[in-house]
């Protein structure tokens, strides 16, 4: 085979692999699980698939999409979904819930043998000492977020967890009664019965009649259902109107004061008992026919609910995390064999995954209908893209396989931020009303978010340097330099950035709080980013530092830019804090640590650097 034809060989099974993961998902058995998944429901504001629900759940329960259950199988996120929602107690076996602190443990008499994979356990096993749990929760509620022990946490978040799921299981159903998809059968048919019992008359017991009694008692359930329920899942008469949508309970209970039940409340009825039953065409007919009616009535909900419902099956950031992975290793391989086959085979991947990352963030945009970049997750996301972009740049003029390591470092460390903010909930939640502007966000937020870009890979690049430089025979003179101009001309990219969004996010402030400037630590740390890159132009144009020492300092720009993006919102304070995390602080502390140990190593001695049989590297 010619040398010239493996990148391509590669590029053309990259592509298919690619694609083989964009394929419509197929129903795991006789269900039509699939169909079941895209249908609407709102929650928090936002109306969504119940793919999303389901998956959003697992991951804040037990940080990961498919659930295990007893027999050692696994289910996919629409099949728990139906469980829980219509065989509770089925659910309550499933190993849904993840415990890592062992004290937490201790509270429910469990040990990590206990549970799948030594840390996911079920309702079952905690549904003893959910009393316990919930004194302990308390007794944490009275700490503040930022000081609570590890055990406080797990305790605050395992409570969380249990009322969410809890929740989910009576958002259509009745958890605590095994009956009572039979009694809505008979409520359903006593309905008109039993109003016309209840009308008072020729001096009649309005509470003789067992057809009333039966709709005084449900009357009880729905109204406990529609206090407690997670999942809005009866459409409004104006489907564009969140406002309007209501709880299956609701719905029920409204029934009762208009003599006629709602179509969708009868249809979410029938699918549970289909599935209760084990009667997949019943299963499969009620929802089709709920789906046409859906269509409809509301064909931009149900559009943008299968794109949403397809885009999370499909994981698109997942994939090019993994191309990241592939791109990085490869152009490493590059540096000490085939440069040239292995450094276009590294481009290539670095590609896929860049315009495989572009469609997962323009779909976003469109399902939210916002601008890229609304809260810390879609930051991430948006960082690593446009840091992967300047990194294209870059290679496409140097061919040196440098901007393809930076690329497969910078997107795949910024996708497994955005994974673990994922964590968190729903990734597309609503937005706050001071930041409901698709100006400023389209602006502000975007043009300081390839700020801290470009910083990142200004800082990336350096590390590259030390790396080869300390710890290979790579870094020649020509690399040296060739770096030394990637940093600088990133450098000088970063600092107009970051400056006009800092400028325009003033004026947004100016706007919405009435100040330009309140020192405020979100600000403060936009204003460091202009600050030290500016300190680094300064420093080269100066003559103060050479290589190395721009390398330096460039490093510690890693560590600026972490702190204007996480660092200020772990302080819990200012206006700008829309993001606290817990579980971070340490690895924010753990990376600044990194950096500054790599500038340790920048400013070795140069006998040093030779001793490690790098060949000399300018000063």
């Amino acid at each position: 085979m010619k040398p010239s034809l493996f990148p391509a060989l590669v590029a053309l099974g990259a592509v298919v692999a690619v694609a083989l993961t964009l394929k419509a998902p197929r129903n795991p058995g006789d269900y039509d699980v699939v169909a079941f998944s895209r249908l609407p429901t709102l929650v928090n504001g936002r109306l969504k698939p119940l793919d999303t629900v389901a998956r959003t759940t697992l991951l804040l329960t037990q940080g990961r999409q498919r659930v295990t259950t007893p027999d050692g199988g696994s289910l996919p996120p629409g099949e728990w979904l139906l469980d829980v929602l219509y065989r509770p107690k089925l659910a309550d076996t499933y190993q849904t819930f993840e415990i890592v602190h062992p004290e937490v443990l201790a509270l429910f008499n469990l040990a990590t043998t206990d549970g799948a994979g030594g840390k996911r356990f079920s309702a079952q096993q905690l549904a003893g000492h959910l009393g316990e749990l919930e004194r302990q929760a308390k007794l944490a509620d009275g700490t503040e977020s930022a000081i609570r022990t590890p055990f406080q946490r797990g305790v605050v978040q395992l409570r969380e967890s249990v009322i969410l799921y809890q929740r989910l299981q009576n958002s259509l159903n009745d958890a605590s009664s095994t009956d009572f998809l039979d009694r809505l059968a008979r409520f359903e048919q006593a309905l008109p019965a039993g109003l016309a019992a209840t009308a008072p008359r020729g001096g009649a017991n309005p509470h003789g009649s067992a057809d009333a009694k039966l709709l005084l008692e449900m009357s009880t359930v729905f109204s406990s259902l529609d206090s407690f329920a997670y999942l809005r899942t009866i459409p409004s008469d104006k489907p564009d109107d969140p406002t309007g949508w209501k709880t299956a309970g609701g719905a029920w209970a409204d029934s009762l004061a208009q003599g006629r039940i709602a179509p969708a409340a009868l249809t979410f009825a029938a699918i549970g008992r289909a599935w209760q039953l084990h009667q997949p065409e019943a299963f499969n007919q009620a929802v089709r026919s709920f789906r046409a009616s859906l269509d409809t009535a509301m064909p931009a909900v149900m559009t943008k609910c299968d794109v949403e419902a397809r885009f999370n099956s499909a994981q698109p950031f997942y994939t090019s995390a993994s191309l990241y992975v592939l791109a990085f290793l490869v152009a490493v391989i590059s540096w000490l064999k085939w440069p040239r086959e292995l450094g276009q085979v590294a481009f290539v991947f670095v590609s896929i995954a860049f315009l495989l990352s572009t469609v997962g963030i323009v779909t976003r945009m469109w399902l939210e209908a916002r601008p890229p970049v609304t809260n810390l997750y879609s930051s991430a996301l948006f960082v690593g893209w446009g840091a992967v972009a300047l990194c294209l740049v870059l290679e496409y003029f140097f061919r040196n396989a440098i901007g393809s390591v930076a690329a497969g470092l910078v997107g795949f460390a910024t996708l497994l931020i955005a994974h673990h903010l994922s964590l968190g909930g729903d990734t597309m939640e609503m937005m706050r009303a001071v930041l409901d502007s698709n100006f400023w966000l389209a602006t502000h937020v975007v043009t300081v978010t390839i700020g801290y870009s470009a910083t990142f890979l200004a800082g990336f690049l350096a590390l590259i340097y030390v790396l080869r430089g300390v710890f290979t025979r790579s870094l020649d003179q020509a690399t040296a330099d060739a770096l030394t101009r990637m940093v600088y001309g990133i450098v000088c990219f970063a600092t107009l950035f970051s400056f006009v969004g800092t400028v325009l996010g003033g004026i947004w402030a100016d706007q919405s709080w009435g100040r330009f400037w309140g020192w405020d630590p979100k600000e403060n740390g936009a204003l460091l980013i202009v600050m030290w890159n500016a300190v680094i132009l300064h420093c080269r144009w100066g003559g103060l530092v050479k290589q190395r020492g721009l390398m330096a300092l460039t490093i510690f720009g890693n560590t600026v830019t972490a702190w204007s993006w996480f660092g200020v919102n772990m302080l819990g304070v200012g206006l700008h804090s829309y993001g606290f995390m817990d579980s971070a602080m340490w690895w924010l502390v753990a990376f600044v640590a990194s950096q500054l140990a790599f500038i340790a190593i920048a400013g070795l001695p140069l006998e040093v650097w030779r001793s490690f049989k790098a060949p000399a590297a300018r000063t």
